[in-house]
């Protein structure tokens, strides 16, 4: 199990030892993140959400520890995250079935 607060805070540290680092690297990153809020077409729950989605497909537990308290103090309930992270299992199952297709394309091509 993990403590996710102590891990957030710890993350915390780490980042901000890489960006004095990599400033420009740092910077890069933060005008990433920021431009994603700067059209206001979506609230601030929606992203934190669309977030937790992409941080499980994506296997990240500093981005699971970060969305996941940014979600919470968005708004968002636990019902609205489990209903989130299930359009995540989904789409890894149906990415596994995509890959599966590919893996037999593949093996049809090899001559025995």
């Amino acid at each position: 199990m993990t403590d996710w607060n102590a891990y957030r805070a710890h993350l915390g540290q780490s980042v901000t030892a890489f960006a004095t680092l990599a400033p420009d690297t740092m910077k890069g990153i933060q005008t990433l993140d920021h431009a994603a809020a700067r059209t206001g077409r979506l609230d601030a729950k929606t992203r934190e959400l669309i977030a937790l989605a992409v941080a499980v497909t994506t296997r990240c537990d500093g981005c699971i520890s970060v969305h996941s308290e940014a979600a919470v103090k968005a708004g968002a309930t636990k019902e609205e995250i489990a209903e989130a992270l299930g359009v995540a299992v989904a789409l890894n199952a149906g990415a596994a079935l995509v890959y599966s297709s590919r893996v037999l394309d593949a093996v049809d091509t090899v001559k025995t």
